[in-house]
């Protein structure tokens, strides 16, 4: 096997994140290339400009600015951060939901971004009013965490351990005082819309209803657009009453298995991740796999 060919292998056993991660690590590569090579202006075209008029030019950048990274420090702050809140979220649900957080962390990010910077005075956002980097996606993981699960507690650094609640408000109020004080104002801004969609995100799902429904269901129609259509007729049977079945007992076990999960994600709400027992923790990261 080649080493592309390995490389290949190891990134399509990675999942939605790992992969996620991956690409924004290959452009950050590109953007340093482009420098080195001194070609310029390409990326102008994947930030998100903070004009609406440039925007209605290039609306693709409401999502492509979030695999934009120009600072070594930023893009690894910003995909560690990714790294560990997507293998939280994704033991606890399925992927596409968390899937759903982060990309519309990023658009409703970059969307505030654009609201404040044509009401704020221009001096407001300086650096060039454009945004671009995955902050807004991972504010909103973040701040989804913090609050279904809000009083379970993690362990910093192998030293303290701290609530998932009071993490995301000392990430929530650095984010507000800088932004008060005008340090890249702009990129702030975006991450309190992120804040703000991962909060109103969890507070809905808490309540049984899931926001992100209509836009993974936009996201599975345009991808279908570029999946090869397969040539094989389908052949209709009659189903027989062993099928129907096997049907029903399936779906009667999976609605119980459900009812364990969300059991046990309330004794999580209730008394943090610590008070299950061995035997519910396993089987929490097995339905989550």
């Amino acid at each position: 096997m080649s080493t592309f060919q390995h490389l290949k292998y190891k990134y399509n056993n990675l999942n939605s994140f790992g992969k996620i991660i991956v690409v924004n690590a290959i452009i950050f590569i590109l953007v340093i290339l482009f420098r080195v090579f001194k070609i310029s202006g390409v990326f102008s075209f994947f930030v998100l400009p903070a004009d609406f008029v440039d925007f209605l030019w290039q609306p693709w950048s409401i999502v492509t600015y979030g695999f934009l990274h120009f600072d070594f420090w930023h893009l690894v702050f910003n995909m560690l951060f990714l790294y560990y809140l997507s293998r939280t979220a994704v033991n606890l649900f399925r992927p596409k939901l968390i899937l759903n957080v982060y990309f519309l962390g990023i658009i409703v990010g970059g969307v505030l971004f654009m609201t404040i910077a044509n009401l704020w005075p221009t001096n407001f956002f300086g650096a060039g009013g454009v945004l671009n980097g995955a902050s807004a996606g991972v504010a909103a993981l973040l701040l989804f965490v913090a609050t279904y699960m809000s009083d379970t507690e993690i362990r910093l650094f192998n030293l303290f351990n701290i609530k998932w609640k009071y993490l995301a408000a000392i990430f929530v109020g650095l984010d507000i005082f800088r932004m008060l004080l005008g340090l890249n104002s702009g990129g702030y801004v975006a991450h309190i819309g992120g804040y703000l969609l991962g909060f109103y995100y969890a507070k809905k799902l808490m309540e049984g209803s899931d926001i992100g429904k209509g836009f993974e269901r936009m996201v599975d129609n345009l991808v279908g657009l570029f999946k090869p259509k397969s040539k094989l007729k389908t052949v209709h049977r009659k189903k027989s009453t062993s099928t129907s079945s096997r049907k029903t007992k399936s779906t009667s076990n999976t609605i119980d298995k459900q009812k364990q999960i969300d059991a046990i994600l309330d004794k999580i709400s209730k008394s943090g991740y610590e008070s299950l027992t061995a035997k519910e923790k396993e089987f929490l990261f097995k339905a989550g796999k």
